[in-house]
């Protein structure tokens, strides 16, 4: 089974910065939105940003204007670089794919097992 492989994360200073990747283990088709999201403790899960196929970008409020995301087609991997890191941006980060649906199959999502970034001096 496809499993999504995230790298990237770890401790920083109040002010660094952090570049996360994801890469899927095997071949996925028909991948379509693909996105970051993230999970502080006591918290629910919550968007941080997502990427079309065609370079469309979203980003939470709380993140516009520090974070980047950004995706290469050819190989299938989304990557976000952090900037200007906050301790509340402290929490456990998600990769997300969203496969399209076809004649055969339903769709359906594809999530990283999570990486850890903490910001704290």
């Amino acid at each position: 089974q496809v499993q999504l492989v995230e790298s990237g994360g770890g401790l920083v200073q109040p002010g660094g910065s952090l570049r996360l990747s994801c890469a899927p283990s095997g071949i996925i088709s028909r991948i379509n939105r693909m996105g970051w999201y993230r999970q502080a403790p006591g918290k629910q899960r919550e968007l941080v940003a997502t990427i079309t196929s065609d370079g469309s970008t979203n980003y939470a409020d709380s993140v516009r204007g520090r974070f980047t995301i950004s995706r290469d087609n050819a190989k299938n991997t989304v990557a976000l670089q952090m900037n200007s890191l906050k301790p509340e941006d402290t929490a456990v980060y998600y990769c997300n794919i969203n496969r399209r649906s076809s004649f055969y199959d339903r769709e359906s999502d594809y999530w990283g097992q999570g990486t850890q970034v903490t910001v704290s001096s």
